[in-house]
């Protein structure tokens, strides 16, 4: 028991330096592209400087080192095990009577940890600097309407509307929006607001407006109720619970918020009647994380640990590099399936994990067993 436990720990400290200096590795060479790329986009700006494309470039590094982390797991597990495996000491070790499970507990182990602490600790930040990377692209290398460029022009939500029903909901149409000095403009604004039956109690037509602070003002509204003429009445404020800020991140990409920010926002943002499928995707990506990577130490083992003496050992490393890109196609095609609505966003983002489990035990059981 002490010589497995001992084995263990040598085991899992030569993986995890093998896989640390695998993501590093891996994230210098896509940042050294991301910074060519960024320099290729500013050349045709000479207003802007070097100075802000290499700001850009390392404030991307962590959400780079976070999307390498499973890929450098796969590849530094393989070296790790591989390594292992041609000096023999893994061979003794189950000559010995250690099982293969035995001595991958503490591997597996300490590549779920790292993963955490990616879904914890690098995760928040990693959003942080990302989303300071994004204002600097928008603000020095891209060119058009910022965020809300993406809702076409208008705005469309659904938020509570406790001020005219405890349970009623008001639905809010913009057909003009404009983001100018901090300040959110809508114009040909209308509103309905409903009874918790979702009956049609009163519409309000108004030429212009703003989001100011917890409130929407519009200007000039008129009135007009089922059965009835359409009523001036002025300026109407209509509570709310967004800000300028949060309609932003509603445009922005999920990974600009922190995991910890994620579900209060995801409830913003089906209580505004925007989408949150891509947020939810994300965060069950994010929670899927540690997981997923003893997922991929466990593919990583069940590719690398054949005996050198039996053949085709460069063919079982390949088929676990083929493996992984595999793994990869099929979380980019279940994440395009999750947001069309097709898959659930949990089986969507847990998907690669899920695959890269029954992968990993089949071939272990083979290795072990077979």
């Amino acid at each position: 028991m002490i010589v497995a436990v001992t084995l263990s720990r040598y085991i899992a400290r030569q993986f995890v330096f093998s896989v640390v200096a695998m993501i590093a590795s891996l994230t210098g060479i896509v940042c050294l592209f991301d910074f060519i790329d960024l320099l290729r986009r500013v050349a045709t700006k000479p207003d802007v400087s070097t100075n802000v494309v290499t700001e850009i470039a390392a404030l991307h590094v962590p959400y780079f080192a976070t999307e390498i982390l499973p890929f450098g797991m796969l590849l530094g597990g393989i070296v790790c095990f591989w390594r292992l495996t041609r000096s023999s000491e893994l061979i003794v070790a189950r000559a010995a009577g250690i099982s293969a499970w035995q001595f991958l507990t503490a591997p597996v182990a300490c590549a779920m940890l790292i993963g955490a602490i990616f879904t914890t600790l690098i995760s928040p930040v990693s959003s942080s600097m990302y989303r300071r990377a994004e204002e600097l692209d928008q603000q020095y290398l891209r060119t058009g309407g910022g965020p809300l460029s993406l809702s076409s022009g208008s705005l469309w939500l659904r938020q509570s509307d406790a001020q005219f029903d405890p349970h009623g909901v008001a639905m809010l149409h913009a057909r003009g929006v404009q983001l100018k000095d901090g300040l959110l403009r809508i114009r040909n604004v209308s509103v309905f607001r409903l009874d918790h039956q979702d009956r049609l109690m009163m519409r309000i037509e108004a030429p212009e407006g703003y989001l100011g602070t917890l409130k929407w003002i519009l200007n000039d509204a008129s009135v007009v109720r089922p059965n009835d003429l359409l009523h001036p009445v002025g300026q109407i404020d209509l509570p709310t619970d967004l800000t300028v800020s949060r309609v932003q991140e509603s445009f922005s990409s999920p990974e600009t918020l922190s995991v910890w920010a994620l579900p209060g926002f995801i409830s913003l943002l089906d209580r505004s009647g925007f989408s949150s499928i891509r947020h939810r995707i994300h965060f069950q990506s994010l929670l899927a994380l540690p997981m997923l990577a003893g997922t991929m130490a466990l593919v990583a083992a069940g590719f690398s640990m054949r005996p050198s003496r039996r053949g085709g050992v460069a063919r079982m490393i390949g088929s676990g590099v083929a493996a992984g890109f595999l793994l990869f196609t099929v979380s980019k095609v279940a994440e395009q399936f999750g947001n069309s609505g097709a898959l659930p966003p949990m089986l969507a983002a847990w998907a690669p994990t899920l695959a890269g489990l029954c992968l990993a035990v089949s071939l272990l059981l083979h290795l072990e067993d077979g």
